[in-house]
């Protein structure tokens, strides 16, 4: 272990006192179940916990360390713009926004404008406001997907096709409708005049990694378009290479009117944006919706050396390279019946074996992964992962699906 690691593995573990495990009372609202973990350090693929014993992040914290852990050019631009200018009111315009803005609009090619928030709910959030706004009174109604994931703020909870997260927060917003995924017919029969905006994921992430089909997006396309109403693409879990193209619509040959991101754009500095074409976002004023953090230059430095070190070293076709290689040795796993998804977004799904067993007994051997479903795991790593790290992984999965695994390195 490190100088540095065993330096913070010590003063974690003073200021927490007792192991994770037995901690009489969590500090922390139980929205999540108990850590089983307490992390101190990551760099690249790896993360460690308080005692020193690392895990290779198969999870990239959800999508979101597209970049790794500690990736020295984010950490520098933090590090440099927390010394500069750490906040400005919207009020005034700062330099890391307006090129992040830039650079965003030009890899969606062209002709948008940006919102910034802090998350993926704020970005829908912002999508779902702007769809209202375009849509004018008595067209308010977004369409989505029974399987679909958009955020947890009320109105983006409601858009999220899951009732059984809905049932405690009832009422909720109106305004929202939900049709089976990747059925065409439902999705022309939902689509009357109050519907302002159609809401797809490119792949549904939180639904258990579920492609869309370029026959589906082109019909969305036509639909929308013939009917007046807006396609809105989420790609919060998508977004920025980690499908092994920038956004995950543009496996499907289909150009949005809006389209949301999030997680990998601050490599885990919190972080969302809402593009919209020029047409399009022009249907908001000034007042009609603001932020008091979005786009904050802290923020935005931050995102400004991801997507330049993204660029550079071509991230979404490593991620296409390293997705295929992983994927194929998932493939040859015991257990597996199938994969699915695209680039380093995948999911393996189980024959009838319980995927958080499977997931707690990789953690164990030293492996993050997580169970997307019952009997699916859903696989995230870097975008930077090495061959090696991938084969590691997949050895230490192997152990996991038969009982063969071993206890995770204490050391680097």
């Amino acid at each position: 272990m490190s100088a540095p690691l065993e330096a913070s593995t010590a003063v974690h573990a003073a200021a927490m006192g007792a192991p994770v495990e037995a901690l009489e009372r969590c500090p922390l609202m139980p929205t999540y179940p108990p850590p089983s973990l307490m992390l101190v350090q990551g760099e690249g693929s790896w993360v460690w916990d308080r005692d020193g014993t690392r895990y290779l992040d198969f999870l990239s914290g959800l999508a979101v360390t597209s970049l790794g852990h500690a990736h020295p050019a984010v950490a520098d631009a933090l590090a440099t713009q927390a010394r500069t200018l750490v906040h400005a009111s919207n009020l005034f315009g700062t330099e890391p926004g307006w090129e992040v803005a830039a650079t965003l609009d030009r890899l969606l090619g062209g002709g948008g404008q940006v919102f910034f928030a802090n998350s993926g709910a704020e970005a829908n959030e912002c999508a779902l406001k702007l769809a209202r706004r375009f849509g004018g009174h008595g067209r308010h109604v977004v369409v989505s997907t029974y399987g679909s994931f958009h955020g947890r703020t009320l109105a983006t909870l409601h858009a999220t096709g899951q009732p059984a997260k809905h049932e405690a927060y009832q009422p909720l917003p109106e305004g929202f409708r939900h049709v089976a995924w990747d059925d065409v017919d439902a999705l022309e029969a939902a689509m009357d005049p109050t519907v302002a905006a159609v809401l797809l994921e490119a792949v549904q992430g939180e639904g258990g990694v579920h492609p869309a089909t370029p026959e589906y997006f082109a019909a969305a396309r036509r639909l929308c378009d013939e009917r007046g109403a807006l396609l809105m693409v989420d790609e919060v879990q998508t977004g920025l290479g980690r499908t092994g193209r920038w956004f995950g619509h543009q496996h499907l040959d289909v150009v949005p009117d809006v389209v949301t991101m999030a997680k990998a754009l601050g490599n885990g500095v919190p972080i969302g944006a809402c593009w919209a074409r020029a047409d399009v976002a022009a249907a908001f004023d000034p007042g009609d919706h603001a932020t008091t953090f979005g786009g904050q230059p802290l923020a935005t430095a931050a995102a400004r050396a991801v997507l330049a070190a993204m660029e550079e070293g071509d991230v979404p076709g490593r991620a296409a390279a390293a997705g295929r290689r992983l994927a194929e040795g998932l493939r040859d796993l015991p257990e597996v019946t199938s994969v699915r998804g695209l680039g380093l977004l995948l999911a393996a799904e189980l024959d009838g074996i319980d995927a958080r067993t499977v997931a707690a007994d990789a953690l164990a051997a030293g492996l993050i992964v997580n169970a997307v479903t019952p009997t699916a795991l859903r696989l995230a790593p870097s975008l930077l992962v090495t061959d090696g790290e991938i084969d590691h992984g997949l050895g230490l999965l192997r152990g996991a699906l038969t009982g063969g695994g071993s206890r995770p390195e204490a050391r680097r």
